[in-house]
Order: C-alpha cells, then structure tokens, then sequence
C-alpha cells in the first residue's frame, strides 16, 4: 500500500490544524506542524508577517528531505502546513512525487467572515501558538490562492468544518 501526504489549504482559521489533528489521530499517520516547529524554534523571533515567510522558507528546507524519507520509509503524514500558495503547494507536491507518495490535498473552504470570527475567538482563548490580528488576517488572506485542477493535486473540498 502506498504512503499517504496529507496537506490542507484553508485562510487563517479555517480549521486545518484541528483537521490535521483529527486525521492523524483516526488514521495513525505522523502529524507535522509547522506552527508547532515554528513556534518552538522561532517564536519569539516572529513577529510580523515578513518574519513568517523567513522562518517558515528555512523551516521547510529542512523538513522536505525529512518528510521525503519519512514516506520512502512506509510512514504515512499529515503535514499541518498551509498550502495557501501555487508555491507552497508545488513544494509539497515534489515532497510527494520524489517519495513516491500519495498527495491528497485538503482545502478548507470557508468564507472570510466564519474565519475571522474564529481568528478571534482564537486570540481571545490564547491556546495557540500565534495571535495573528485582523490587520495581518487581511494581508495573509490577500496572498490566498484557493487550489486548481492544474496543479496535479488531489483536492478534497471540505466546507463548514
């Protein structure tokens, strides 16, 4: 049986880390969070936008091999990565096609309003490893680019998770 990559595009709050979780919990494959390395590696580094992108590009030049051999290996993953870009999204995809993986893509869609709302009842509870605000939701969200057929992916469509 072939290994599985499991990735997730959503907008800030949209529920993928929370999907992840539950996927790696009922499916036994290994949970990767990049909120989670980030934020025990770089977190009191990253305080703007900028810093994310910075941190987050040296970060995945280190866990592309790793998660690579990680499915050579027979381990299936759920990688808690945004995959919010053509970019990203192209990244995640040679991780699958050099390992021989099986990329399913998962995308999260929800309006900017259910997110938003999310965002800050996030905020306002504090568990989580970043506080973006509403000013940052906004920038981020410009940058959203909702996955295509043309990229060679395997999308699952989840709505009001």
């Amino acid at each position: 049986m072939s290994t599985i990559l499991h990735l997730f595009c959503g907008k800030i709050a949209a529920g993928k880390s929370t999907f992840a979780k539950r996927l790696s919990e009922h499916s036994g494959a290994l949970l990767i969070s990049e909120d989670a390395w980030l934020g025990s590696l770089f977190g009191p580094e990253m305080r703007t936008v900028e810093d994310y992108v910075a941190y987050s590009a040296r970060l995945r030049a280190v866990m592309g091999p790793h998660v690579s051999a990680l499915l050579e290996g027979g381990v299936s993953v759920v990688l808690d990565y945004p995959a919010n870009t053509r970019g990203v999204r192209r990244w995640m995809r040679g991780i699958a096609d050099s390992s021989g993986a099986c990329p399913i893509l998962h995308y999260l869609e929800l309006p900017d309003d259910t997110c938003r709302m999310r965002l800050n009842r996030r905020n306002a509870e504090g568990g989580h490893e970043f506080a973006p605000s509403d000013e940052q939701f906004d920038l981020v969200t410009r940058y959203f680019d909702a996955p295509q057929e043309d990229e060679g992916l395997p999308i699952l469509v989840h709505g009001g998770l």
